[in-house]
This record gives C-alpha cells, sequence and structure tokens, in this order.
C-alpha cells in the first residue's frame, strides 16, 4: 500500500512544470538544505540495529521518500518527528526483497545491499535507477562484498548472500563514493578489521561514518582515502544531524551569478566549498564567508581569469576533494553569462554535457568537443525556450538558464529535479524568481 501511494506521487510530480520569466536577479537569503547524497546512506544504515535511530536534517525530495517507502515495505517503522526529521526502527525487519517498482526509482537503492547483508544475510534487488548521465557501473560494490566473504549472483536481478562477513585489506577498483558506503555499512560489523583503500572521502561519505559511529562503531581515517573498520558485535541507536547540501549551494552560488543578483545561504558548511570556490573564481565569482553563512555579492565583475601566460582556464571535475561533478552542469550555465572562454571538461560521466544542445538554442556560445568537453565564450543572452529535465543537476541548470535568459520559459520533468531540490519553486519564489509549478496540459 505503501509504495502504491509512492508510484501515485511520482505520477503527479510527471504531470507538472515549471513555467518561468526570466530576465531578473535574484535577492534574499535562503537556508541550505540537508545533504541529499548523505541522507541516503543513513537511511539505509539503520538496519544495522534494532534500536531507533533519529535523524535531522533530512531534506524533504522525492529520493528521501522512495527510500522511506522501501523501509516501510521491509516492515521498518518509520515515524516523522517533525520537519526534516526522521525516527527509523528495523526491529522487525525480515524480508529481503526490495521491491522491485521501488528500486527502479532511484539509483540509490543500491545502498541497502551492505546493511541487509549485515542484518539478514542475504538481499534481493533489481537494478536500480536514477539520472541516465551515462554508463554507471555497480562492479565496485559486488567486487568489494565478495572481498568481504559475499556471493553474488546475476540474472534479472541482483542476489547477494553470505553466511559471515569477514574483514579484510581491499582495493576499490574506482574511487566509488556508494561502494565505499556499502562497504562500511557491511564491515561495520564483520569480523575482525577491513581497510578500504582508494575509498570514496566525501563529505557524506563523512557523514555516513560518524553516524556508524555514533551507533557504535569504530572507524577511523574518516575523511580520507584510507579508511579502517574494526568490526564490533552490535550497533546501538542514536541521534544525528547530517551536513549541508554543497550540491545545492553550489546551484544557488550559480543561480545568483547568473542572474546577477545576491543571495546569503545559511547553514552552508563552507568548508566544503573551498574546491568550488577555486573553480567559480575561474569565472570572476566570489563570495564572502560569515560564520556558517555564504555571501554572494551583486555587481561581479564575471570575467574569465586566463591562467598564467593567456592560456585559456579549464573547470574539470574530479573525486573529492576535486570540483564535484554534480556541478559541472551548473558552471556551464553560469559561464555562459561570463565574459571570456572557458573549457569545461566533466571527466567522469559521458552523457552528462549532451544537455548543452538545449543551451545552444537558447543562444548560448557553447562548442561541445565531445561527450565530456564542452568550449564555452560568453556572455551570451538566452532565450526563452522549451525544455525537458533530462537529469537533477542538468534540470537544475535549465532552471539557472530560464531565469537568465529573457522571455518566458517552460521545463517539463521536474520530477527530475524535484527529486535532489527541497521544495525547489516556492523557495525560489522567495528570493524574487519568477516561477510558478503548474499543470503539464
Amino acid at each position: 500500500m505503501v509504495l502504491t501511494g509512492g508510484l501515485s506521487r511520482i505520477s503527479l510530480q510527471f504531470m507538472l512544470k515549471y513555467v518561468i520569466d526570466g530576465g531578473f536577479p535574484v535577492y534574499g537569503r535562503l537556508r541550505a538544505s540537508g545533504n541529499k547524497n548523505a541522507a541516503l546512506p543513513c537511511l539505509a544504515a539503520a538496519l544495522l540495529t534494532d534500536e531507533y535511530v533519529t535523524i535531522s536534517n533530512i531534506p524533504d525530495i522525492e529520493d528521501v521518500q522512495v527510500m522511506l517507502d522501501i523501509l516501510r515495505s521491509l516492515g521498518a517503522k518509520v515515524e516523522r518527528k517533525d520537519k526534516n526529521v526522521w525516527a527509523l526502527c528495523c526491529a522487525g525487519v525480515r524480508d529481503s526483497r526490495i521491491p522491485e517498482e521501488a528500486a527502479i526509482k532511484v539509483r540509490a537503492a543500491i545502498l541497502f545491499a551492505g546493511p541487509m547483508l549485515s542484518r539478514l544475510g542475504k538481499v534481493e534487488l533489481a537494478p536500480p535507477g536514477g539520472d541516465v548521465i551515462g554508463r554507471r557501473r555497480l562492479d565496485t560494490h559486488f567486487l568489494a562484498l565478495e572481498d568481504l566473504g559475499a556471493t553474488v549472483e546475476i540474472n534479472n536481478e541482483y542476489a547477494i548472500s553470505a553466511d559471515k562477513l569477514v574483514g579484510c585489506d581491499l582495493f576499490l577498483d574506482e574511487t566509488s563514493v556508494t561502494a565505499t558506503e556499502n562497504v562500511l555499512m557491511a564491515a561495520v560489523k564483520a569480523r575482525g578489521e577491513t581497510i578500504v583503500r582508494n575509498a570514496a572521502s566525501e563529505p557524506h561519505v563523512q557523514d555516513l561514518c560518524r553516524l556508524l559511529n555514533a551507533m557504535g562503531g569504530r572507524i577511523e581515517g574518516i575523511g580520507s582515502n584510507v579508511l579502517r573498520i574494526q568490526g564490533v558485535s552490535a550497533l546501538g541507536g542514536c541521534e544525528f544531524r547530517i551536513g549541508a547540501d554543497f550540491m545545492e549551494v553550489g546551484s544557488f552560488i550559480g543561480l545568483a551569478a547568473a542572474t546577477r543578483g545576491s543571495l546569503t545561504i545559511d547553514d552552508a558548511d563552507p568548508e566544503h566549498m573551498k574546491m568550488c570556490k577555486i573553480a567559480f573564481g575561474k569565472l570572476g565569482i566570489s563570495w564572502d564567508v560569515i560564520d556558517d553563512c555564504i555571501h554572494i555579492p551583486a555587481g561581479q565583475d564575471m570575467r574569465v581569469v586566463r591562467d598564467m601566460g593567456g592560456m585559456i582556464p579549464q573547470i574539470d571535475d574530479a573525486p573529492w576533494p576535486g570540483f564535484p561533478p554534480d556541478l559541472s552542469s551548473i558552471v556551464t550555465v553560469v559561464a555562459t553569462q561570463v565574459d571570456g572562454t572557458v573549457l569545461i571538461h566533466e571527466k567522469m560521466f559521458e552523457s552528462r554535457m549532451f544537455f548543452v544542445d538545449k543551451l545552444i538554442a537558447m543562444g548560448a556560445g557553447i562548442i561541445l568537443c565531445d561527450p565530456h568537453r564542452a568550449v564555452v565564450t560568453g556572455p551570451s543572452q538566452l532565450r526563452a525556450a522549451e525544455l525537458t529535465s533530462p537529469d537533477v543537476r542538468a534540470g537544475m541548470a535549465m532552471v539557472i538558464a530560464a531565469l537568465a535568459a529573457e522571455g518566458r520559459s517552460t521545463i517539463k520533468n521536474i520530477y527530475q529535479i524535484e527529486r535532489g531540490y527541497e521544495n525547489l519553486s516556492e523557495r525560489l519564489k522567495a528570493i524574487g524568481a519568477r516561477i510558478a509549478r503548474v499543470s503539464d496540459d
């Protein structure tokens, strides 16, 4: 019953679109939401104990709701204690099968593999869904779980089982965030010590480590690429608050810059924005840090800063602490409004840059060199257009482009945007954006 309601909720979102009147700067103040990519593994980690785990600063977005639907379907008690606060008790979880209709809606369904394997010794799930941004292999997950003692069978679905999990010294074949998180959740109660080398170290991975330690885990090396996990026999309940969503913060910085407005972002965790500040700085965009707030002033130069010797600069993504790949789409739109030429190099996903054909149709000066590289020359006066969001970050980039453009734009498939941005249209309206969320007739 829960899942049916969840699917109806999703179907409703497919029937909505944004109507945006562009050409007006945004001004004001807003608060950063909790980190979506921390919330999803932390929700899955509640399966590792029979006691209550209460997590605050959980963003109210579709991906979170799907994860909660899955937990309910498995037999967990899921209680909303307050705005953005959820209490979870998994004492009644006995079912090892992740419902297919939910798994295909969110890629994060794969995050149930590690904790379910630890809890029940088995898990069955369909190939997970998520953004269509290129090949997103799961080999790293399965190879690492096999190193811990699991057996993986792949047919039309994934069936993973283990009589026992035993710690080991393993090296991930890629610096995968979700594979690192799955290994952490499988290893935290495994027998002996597990060393994870080439581990991802993003802020959301750090949040999961801290949650597991708050539950009684013993994880060292948090924030580095080598994690040491001493297995414990049991974990307990706790209360935990996740950090700010630096992807959202970066998106709002891009929004302020592209519309030539001014924003103050509260609870922004500025320490996570250092590489972003370097990347945006190449476009002549800076901000001030006041306590835990970021202030983006109006009237910035917005001019590409050439590399030494007058070379065209490059903004390229990389695993943490490099520039986040999820912000490549955002910085591409911002570059269309900046005086000068810059190369955007998205190394990690071969389909993420394909949305730029929509920006070109809007009047952007972009040459797509190949699936990974785009040369952007600005500033360009963007024109309104009818758009369809292909994924969460490109969708947000389209919102920014529409707000910077002249005229009225429409964006369909906003489900893909609202998977990652909490109450987006209302929050944007509060800072002066002319955006309406309406039925798509």
